[in-house]
């Protein structure tokens, strides 16, 4: 009898021992990472909250759980992020001025760059995967990382000219991590990109064949960010063109302005930058650019005393209704809310769909014709390279 106990009571000891060393690492291997916080020009985030472990590999049998494409089932709250910051995924047609060896025709070779919300394992490499328009195979690339392993690039200046085509449509592209020490090769994110091209700067009746390659992101231009900016809240949405530096915000609560007597806030940064990398001719409208911007709303403050020509939000709980002068030209409105606690409320969408909640997403209205004629039903299906916002209604028409 001593015998059979002395027995259970070591077995059951090695397997406390086993499950607290199973414990101390995430599936798949991959150790957690700050998950990046308010956004700056710079692809280097701010540290927040951790972020959830890498997809299982590919390589792993049917029954086993399938790596995470950005189209997962939405978080529940505590849950960790995807892979791959959906909403910080930049695609852009990087023109060449040649195709084939000859400079008579031009051509373009995509660019791709993105946030992880994983640590890349030692031994690890990002690549992306790209098809051509027509579904063909074509290209695979290199990406290089910034020095806190989060803000990736990938294509030029790696890929030769020699691999340009000057096919439009819409292309898809895979983001993949390849781990040679733990024989994986995973997919982190999918996703497809409408390219198009417009008459460059050297187009011509003589040189009828050089064109200036972007990528359209109507989509965007609906979906605006609200997020906390040290002691003031600040604002991110997409504008068609160059010209951000004409773009003044107002912001309203209860019919009256407030935060005015700091000035007309301003828009200091560009957080996503969609500039062809080569100009387009002068007549194209907004010279194919989609540009991503930051504005902080330094008239406002979450909290402290009463500051004289400062408007303390949580002093004031409610609705707050953004107007953006463009040109002088009202351009675009929406609005956001402050919860009774003084804090931003959330309104889900975000988190329901795998993206940061320190950022609340808000549908923008766009007014006016300076973004030039736009697809206002590409949200819709093209959100996020082909990952529409769940629970995200779009501005009024």
């Amino acid at each position: 009898m001593r015998k059979r106990l002395f027995v259970a009571l070591a077995f059951l000891t090695l397997a406390g021992f086993g499950f607290q060393t199973a414990s101390a690492q995430l599936p798949g291997g991959l150790p957690r990472i700050p998950r990046p916080g308010k956004p700056k020009a710079t692809p280097t985030p701010a540290p927040a909250e951790s972020a959830r472990p890498a997809p299982k590999s590919e390589t792993q049998p049917a029954a086993q759980s399938q790596p995470d494409t950005g189209a997962a089932a939405a978080p529940a709250a505590g849950q960790e992020l995807p892979p791959i910051a959906k909403d910080w995924v930049l695609v852009r047609a990087d023109t060449r001025t040649s195709y084939k060896g000859n400079f008579d025709v031009w051509s373009w070779l995509p660019l791709v760059t993105f946030r992880s919300n994983i640590e890349r394992p030692s031994g690890a490499r990002y690549y992306v995967v790209v098809t051509q328009p027509n579904g063909a195979p074509w290209i695979e690339l290199k990406c290089d990382s910034d020095t806190n392993g989060i803000g990736h690039e990938c294509g030029s200046p790696h890929t030769p000219d020699e691999q340009g085509i000057n096919a439009v449509g819409v292309i898809s592209f895979t983001i993949k991590m390849k781990n040679p020490l733990a024989g994986t090769d995973q997919t982190l994110f999918t996703g497809k990109a409408k390219v198009e091209k417009a008459p460059s700067g050297d187009h011509s009746t003589r040189w009828p064949n050089k064109f200036s390659y972007f990528v359209n992101s109507d989509w965007a231009l609906p979906i605006g960010y609200v997020f906390k900016d040290d002691y003031w809240p600040a604002v991110a949405f997409t504008v068609r063109g160059t010209n951000s530096s004409g773009l003044q915000l107002h912001v309203f609560y209860k019919g009256q302005e407030v935060g005015a007597q700091q000035g007309p806030f301003s828009c200091s940064s560009t957080e996503l930058n969609g500039t062809p990398t080569r100009s387009t001719a002068e007549a194209v409208p907004q010279g194919g650019t989609w540009e991503r911007v930051s504005c902080s709303l330094k008239g406002l403050r979450w909290d402290g005393e009463e500051v004289e020509g400062y408007h303390t939000l949580v002093r004031n709980p409610g609705e707050y209704e953004v107007k953006v002068l463009w040109n002088k030209k009202l351009s675009r409105t929406f609005k956001f809310t402050v919860g009774p606690d003084g804090r931003l409320a959330d309104n889900g969408i975000a988190r329901a769909n795998g993206i940061n909640a320190e950022r609340v997403i808000v549908p923008v209205q766009v007014v006016g014709p300076q973004d030039g004629q736009w697809d206002r039903n590409a949200w819709k299906t093209e959100a996020f390279f082909g990952h529409p916002l769940k629970g995200f209604a779009g501005p009024p028409q």
